[in-house]
């Protein structure tokens, strides 16, 4: 069937459009801060939860047979990765599962390494659960975002470096790591006992010419050495359902994993989101094909109104992610008079680089996942702004 990304739905107990005055300060802005989609899921998604709904009992569920096959199926269709029923473990979500496994994986102050701007929940798991960061920061060289290796490998060499946390698509910096990247880092932990955890919940979300490569489908030595994670949650835009996959191929860290996940109770997963899950990766690839085509249209939109009327602002072009990354350092502004002038003067809602670590000081990050005409109202308002107050 044909989807309608064009339509503005209202949303319903929305964070992303109900918690403004607490976010921003104020109602009179438009959000364009957290990342979910302002698109209706699947068809067949929400006529599988209503038809689960109507069966008119929610108690205890587990996993069937046929949810674990719809997990496999899709990873070998869309990323040529065979894995086995075995290596499939559940959380509610990819953060979660981050907090997860740095307890199970490490020692309050043992440290783990990220590649800053990056995923700021990153961060915070790090922070909260007492250990500490090592930061690899991305170069940005002719407005791409590239990987420091003398630096990673310094760094992973640190005794104690336990995990390396990498966000494959990135999230904000929008890069899909090549292959070539992938056997370099990989390589680099496995010589230091690092273990790395694939965050790689954009996964599907990638742009012509590029194309994602699982970590730990690049070798068996890779996937013994890794945790990946991922969801159908950016992908159809299911992330309030809290349904998320945890693959891990080495028997010895499921079981460590597994009795992480068991002290916690946290093993059953919700009746909704099991459903949902199944549904998207057995029935959802069309509208995902219609989606990535829509996306794309957007990225060209934003980056033609911004290189035409607001030269000042360079986009970072995405590789993947419904997420863009905007240089706004030209306009002269630090980082708090940044936030205002969105907020205040542009009256547009957007996520503030500082959040991100690291080289994010002078950016902000904008979701793009949205219906054009209010992505075209959101740049009208910057380029209002920016002329006003003649930046």
């Amino acid at each position: 069937m044909k989807y309608n990304f064009d339509k503005v739905v209202k949303r319903v107990q929305s964070e992303k459009w109900g918690v403004k005055k607490e976010i921003f300060g104020t109602e009179d802005v438009i959000p364009m801060w957290v990342a979910d989609m302002d698109f209706e899921s699947p068809k067949p998604v929400t006529d599988a939860i209503i038809k689960r709904a109507e069966h008119g009992l929610f108690g205890y569920t587990f996993k069937s047979s046929s949810y674990y096959e719809s997990i496999i199926n899709w990873f070998n269709k869309r990323h040529n990765w065979e894995i086995n029923k075995d290596w499939i473990n559940y959380s509610p979500g990819v953060v979660p599962a981050l907090s997860f496994i740095t307890l199970s994986f490490s020692q309050p102050g043992d440290k783990i390494i990220v590649q800053s701007p990056v995923y700021r929940r990153f961060l915070e798991v790090i922070m909260e659960d007492g250990r500490q960061i090592l930061d690899n920061e991305l170069k940005l060289k002719n407005g791409k975002y590239v990987i420091d290796f003398d630096d990673f490998e310094k760094k992973a060499s640190n005794s104690k470096a336990k995990l390396f946390f990498l966000c494959n698509p990135h999230n904000p910096v929008g890069r899909v790591w090549t292959r070539e990247d992938l056997i370099r880092l990989g390589r680099i932990c496995i010589k230091n006992n690092v273990i790395i955890v694939a965050d790689e919940i954009h996964s599907d979300l990638i742009y012509k010419g590029y194309k994602h490569i699982v970590f730990a489908s690049i070798s068996e030595e890779f996937a013994q050495n890794s945790i990946t994670l991922n969801a159908p949650s950016k992908t159809f835009n299911l992330a309030g359902l809290q349904t998320s996959v945890i693959i891990i191929p080495n028997k010895k860290y499921y079981e460590i994993y597994q009795s992480e996940l068991s002290s916690l109770k946290l093993t059953r997963g919700n009746v909704f989101g099991l459903v949902a899950l199944e549904a998207a990766y057995n029935f959802g690839e069309d509208w995902l094909e219609q989606l990535l085509e829509y996306l794309e249209e957007n990225v060209k939109y934003l980056m033609s109104f911004f290189e035409e009327k607001i030269s000042k602002i360079k986009v970072i072009k995405p590789e993947g992610t419904y997420l863009v990354w905007l240089d706004c350092r030209q306009l002269g502004l630090n980082d708090l008079e940044l936030r205002k002038f969105m907020i205040e003067k542009a009256k547009v809602g957007l996520l503030d680089g500082y959040k991100f670590g690291q080289g994010g000081e002078g950016f902000q990050r904008i979701n793009i996942g949205c219906p054009r005409i209010i992505l075209k109202e959101s740049l009208e308002r910057i380029e209002k702004a920016v002329n006003e107050n003649d930046i």
